[in-house]
């Protein structure tokens, strides 16, 4: 069986990481020019550390601050 793309891999996880208190969302980013996936936290804790894995199917994943994440209100 093939190696599934970080795209499949993203989609499967995301439910699962966005179900967690404190993620605001995920991403496809780089890291030392390869490939990641980012998962977007209000604030990063001990505890968001302990719960998202620092790697999955072979892809890391990073947790990156951004604070809350609201949309625009439109004129």
């Amino acid at each position: 069986m093939a190696p599934r793309t970080i795209e499949q891999v993203l989609k499967e996880h995301t439910d699962e990481w966005m179900s967690i208190a404190g993620v605001v969302g995920t991403a496809i980013g780089k890291l030392e020019g390869q490939p990641c996936i980012k998962v977007l936290v209000v604030k990063k804790t001990e505890e968001l550390t302990r719960r998202i894995p620092s790697q999955v199917e072979g892809f890391p994943v990073v947790i990156q601050e951004t604070g809350e994440i609201r949309a625009l209100e439109s004129d």
